[in-house]
């Protein structure tokens, strides 16, 4: 018996909505990324980009456990000296949810150029619709 290795011309990809209202910003992350990898297909090749493609929908509505919203900061620094710019989770959350969401997919995924190409594939939205009907998207409940 033989194991049959996906390539990137094999791959078939479907597209899942997860909703978010409710649920903890890092579990809906966590299985946001493992779908993006492909991690949750019988067929996944780690070295393949075979993940399909995640629509999270009711990011404003993502619940941040404990006291991370006071505690938690965003940091970008521009590489000048004094550049450090800090935002608070509570101010993120409450102006740019999909970005809190997309930061933690991005933190969850490989370290190379297979997750910039699977983090193409993650559409973020802070309310309940969504621009991707076309798609024929599918409701993820497992």
């Amino acid at each position: 018996m033989s194991t049959t290795m996906v390539t990137k011309e094999t791959v078939t990809r479907k597209w899942y909505v997860l909703d978010a209202a409710g649920k903890p910003l890092g579990k809906t992350a966590a299985l946001a990324a493992d779908i993006l990898r492909g991690k949750l297909k019988t067929d996944y090749t780690p070295h393949i980009d075979c993940g399909d493609y995640v629509i999270v929908i009711n990011a404003k509505d993502a619940v941040l456990t404990g006291k991370k919203l006071e505690q938690k900061y965003y940091r970008t620094h521009s590489g000048y000296p004094g550049g450090l710019k800090e935002t608070q989770y509570k101010h993120l959350m409450a102006t740019k949810p999909e970005l809190a969401m997309k930061l933690a997919v991005r933190g969850m995924l490989q370290k190379n150029t297979i997750a910039q190409w699977q983090l193409k594939r993650l559409k973020v939205f802070a309310g309940a619709e969504h621009s991707h009907a076309a798609q024929k998207p599918v409701v993820w409940d497992r």
